[in-house]
This record gives structure tokens, sequence and C-alpha cells, in this order.
């Protein structure tokens, strides 16, 4: 008669499966942790900093006063405020609509082109030069006399001389024009690789149909990029909404204030008047302006995500 033999399990081993795992984790935590406090330190030290300054009237060399919310008060009284903001929402609001356009239509012209890493690179080469490089080479093109290179380019077509940075209705075009040139080619590349990862057999499909390079991009990439997109008018806005070096290089906020933006505003309370509580103050506000905004952003654009 045969026995049924029963595997048998040790109890021991059982329990020491748990306790290692718990040893190997204890042991990449403190392998971490090392990191984990210099980028602490580092990383939000100064956002604790901030907060903490923002209650605070101080210019770094006197006495620390606490003077709770009056700087925010101070802050929100300031007439420039209304208009920074205004800016900085047109800034913003014309950047999505000239920087969000024209990456994707190059990404998906370099995308049908052969040799398309030459294409990239020419498109990324904007990105290579230093800003402040960038931006004192656009100055002079915008030089408003008639010898300036984009009035002399626009003289073949009958129109000009723009005055350009001196004129309160050109001024702010005229930098988000600079902005999108200067960083458009990062976006470019990152929509040329995720296009990489779309199925050949989509577009092989959709020119059986007779589709040509536009009608692919709407029916086969854009609904295949949904997300990618998404993420990438978020960061262009948040990105954006922190504009400093364009007003201040270019037209140092003005003519008339047309150009001062919140973050150009924030450098003129700590380093023109010293007053680095109400900078913090303002910092603490645009952040938390930022951050709810992402949240409905993210809240409102989830399920067409999703699909």
């Amino acid at each position: 008669m045969a026995t049924k033999l029963t595997p048998v399990v040790d109890g021991d081993a059982r329990r020491v499966g748990p306790r290692r795992r718990m040893r190997v984790n204890v042991a990449a935590i403190l392998f971490a942790l090392p990191a984990l406090v210099v980028f602490g330190y580092f990383a939000w030290g100064p956002i604790i900093r901030g907060l903490v300054m923002s209650w605070q009237r101080t210019n770094l060399i006197d006495p620390v006063t606490w003077v709770g919310w009056d700087n925010f008060s101070y802050v929100l009284q300031n007439p420039i405020l209304g208009q920074a903001a205004l800016n900085t929402l047109w800034f913003v609001t014309l950047s999505l609509l000239i920087g969000f356009p024209i990456p994707l239509l190059l990404a998906v012209l370099i995308s049908e082109l052969r040799g398309r890493q030459i294409f990239l690179v020419l498109a990324f080469l904007p990105v290579v030069v230093p800003p402040v490089v960038a931006i004192l080479l656009w100055k002079v093109f915008y030089d408003p006399s008639p010898t300036g290179l984009f009035n002399q380019l626009l003289a073949f077509v009958g129109i000009g001389p723009l005055p350009w940075l001196n004129d309160s209705a050109l001024a702010l075009p005229s930098l988000v024009i600079e902005s999108v040139w200067a960083t458009a080619g990062n976006t470019v590349v990152i929509y040329v690789a995720a296009m990489t990862n779309i199925r050949t057999e989509l577009y092989e499909a959709a020119e059986l149909d007779g589709a040509g390079i536009l009608r692919r991009a709407w029916t086969v990439t854009l609904p295949q990029m949904r997300g990618i997109i998404l993420i990438l008018i978020l960061l262009q806005v948040i990105g954006v909404a922190q504009v400093f070096s364009e007003p201040y290089l270019f037209t140092g906020g003005g003519p008339n204030n047309a150009t001062t933006t919140v973050l150009l505003l924030i450098y003129r309370y700590a380093f023109v008047n010293g007053d680095y509580g109400a900078a913090s103050a303002l910092s603490a506000m645009l952040a938390v302006v930022l951050g709810l905004l992402s949240l409905v952003y993210l809240r409102a654009t989830r399920r067409w995500s999703e699909d």
C-alpha cells in the first residue's frame, strides 16, 4: 500500500522570509538616507525658509521682525500687481497659442522626413544657445530703426519699421516669439521620441485609406499622444508663468510696465527694495495659484487622458 507523502513546510522558513525582506528594506533606506537628507536640505530647505520669511520683515541684515499676514496684504495692495498678473496671464496665453502648435507641427514634419536626426539637431540648436546670449542677440534683431534686421525683412513686404520693444502693444508678443524660439526644441524632441512608440500599423491603415500627412496627424498621432500632450501643456504653463529672463533682459519690465511679470515683481521686492519678506509672500502666493491650477487641470483632463 502506497503512502501519500505530504510536503513539509518549515515554519521557521516562513517566518524568516518577512524578516529578511524587512532587513533588506531597512538596509535600502539606510543606504539612500544620505542622498535623501541632502536632497531634502537643498530642495525643501529653501521652500520652508521662504514660507517662514513670508511672515517676517527682513532684509537679511537687520534683525527679523515677525509681521504675520502683513506682507501678504502689502503685496496685494500694490497697484502694479494687477498689471503684472495680467501680463503674466497674457504671456502664458500667447505662449500656448504660439508655442503649442509649432513644436507639434515641426515634430510631425520631421517624423515624415528622411534623415530626421539632422532636422532634430537643427530644431534643438536654439536650446543649446545660452539664454542670456539668445536674448541679447534678439534684442539686436528687434532694433526699432529702419536698419534693424526684422524691420529690414518687413520692408520687403511694405511693413514697418515697427518699434518692437519700445511699444507697449508689441513688447510682450515680441518677448513671447523669442521665448518660443528658444524653448521649442525641447518639446520637438519629446514629441518625435513619443511618435516612435506609436504602432506603425495605424499609420499604414491610414495610408491605405488615402490619408495625407495632416490627416494622419489628426486621426493617429494626436489621439495616441494625448497623455504626453496634456503633461507638456501643464509643464509649459507652469514654466511660462514664472518667466523672468525675457522681461528683465529685454525691457526691464517696460515700457510703462507693459512687460512686468509676477516673477519680475518678486525680483524687485527682493533685490531692488531689499524686502525679502514681501518677495517671499508673493512667491508663496504664486506657488499656491500654480498648485491649484495644476490640480484643477489634472482633474479636468483626467478622463480625456485615460480614454
